[in-house]
């Protein structure tokens, strides 16, 4: 009994991984048409070569990746459709094949998908990105945070810094100051016409004064110019749109880490996108039992059905994710909450519709 077993698990995961690709391959042919006649223009003049390998190759495992649940739920439906149409599903129920045991390789191949999916967010893709949103800002729109006025932010425990104004092309800042507390009373305190980057946490004040309080007195240095380690970086506080794709997972949990303890506001996006990973990685296996519940019985209508309730559902739950990211941003609820709920709300459903299939 074992052998003929072991075949049903490959025959179903070969179906199941064939038809996800086929529908990748099939709708990424798609977007490029639409995105080649969206961004014609663009596209003629840049360099041909930036724009396959530094966009397109860059790209379509971004869109892929993005798209991962609709692909799954489409792959699980159509192929699962097309087994009961033929009465492939209930020749193998017949054959003493358990409900629960038939949904065993779908999630193996659903397992396969699920690491696919977050080894390519958490580590591949992110290091992609900079070259796509490079190529974006250069030939298409230009999104480039370059500018930044009333800056501050807690560099390290007790340490305030203040730029009024900064400027990433000339690398400077202006009107500069870097206050030091200790037990919350102002211990020094250095300010500069202008401050310049150099390399990591590498900076160099000009035109400075510093002020070190010493009991009652106050001591003042003054220079032109002074080579300083301060614990930031212009991309601490010049944070751009799409800053949070560029990162890889473990870098974008120190980034967030790192972030809230200088004080730093508006960081929703790098802990909605951190978040985000590890809930889309779990919505292929939630995706994979709705999808195979709903199409493991043969309906009025055929395959045609199924593919309408299996794309009106995949698309509310991307549409879903969306709406809750926003709670997010609005404060209502926490990244991780705001990310997890359509996840909820879809298991309760792929809970319902499994018990209503194993048991019909």
């Amino acid at each position: 009994m074992r052998q003929p077993i072991k075949i049903l698990d490959r025959y179903i995961i070969r179906k199941f991984l064939g038809t996800y690709l086929f529908a990748i391959m099939l709708i990424l042919a798609i977007t490029i048409m639409f995105d080649i006649n969206e961004k014609l223009d663009s596209f003629m003049k840049a360099p041909l070569k930036a724009t396959l390998f530094d966009y397109f190759l860059n790209f379509l495992p971004y869109f892929a990746n993005q798209f991962g649940p609709l692909f799954t739920f489409i792959a699980v439906i159509f192929f699962t459709s097309k087994l009961a149409d033929n009465s492939e599903i209930i020749a193998m129920l017949s054959a003493g094949v358990s409900f629960p045991r038939l949904l065993r390789p779908y999630m193996i191949s659903a397992t396969l998908i699920a690491i696919c999916t977050y080894v390519l967010s958490a580590y591949i893709i992110p290091p992609a990105n900079i070259k796509r949103l490079d190529y974006l800002n250069t030939y298409v729109r230009d999104r480039k945070v370059e500018y930044g006025v009333n800056i501050q932010m807690q560099v390290q425990p007790g340490t305030i810094a203040y730029i009024t104004r900064y400027d990433d092309k000339q690398r400077t800042g202006y009107k500069f100051s870097l206050e030091t507390f200790r037990n919350k009373k102002l211990v020094s305190r250095l300010t500069a016409q202008t401050i310049r980057y150099d390399t990591l946490h590498q900076w160099q004040v000009r035109n400075y004064m510093i002020r070190d309080f010493v009991g009652n007195r106050e001591v003042i240095t003054r220079g032109n110019r002074l080579d300083t380690i301060i614990a930031m970086e212009p991309r601490d506080f010049l944070i751009g749109q799409n800053d949070h794709e560029t990162m890889t997972s473990p870098k974008l949990s120190e980034y967030i880490s790192r972030q809230k303890d200088r004080g730093v506001a508006n960081i929703k996006s790098f802990e909605i996108e951190y978040s985000r990973r590890f809930a889309m990685t779990a919505a292929a296996f939630i995706l994979t039992v709705i999808g195979m519940s709903l199409s493991s019985r043969k309906v009025k209508g055929g395959m045609g059905v199924n593919i309408g309730i299996g794309l009106v559902l995949s698309f509310s739950y991307i549409l879903f994710m969306t709406v809750t990211s926003s709670f997010a941003v609005s404060g209502y609820t926490s990244p991780t909450v705001a990310m997890w709920i359509p996840n909820f709300i879809y298991a309760i459903i792929a809970v319902i519709l499994y018990r209503r299939a194993s048991h019909g």
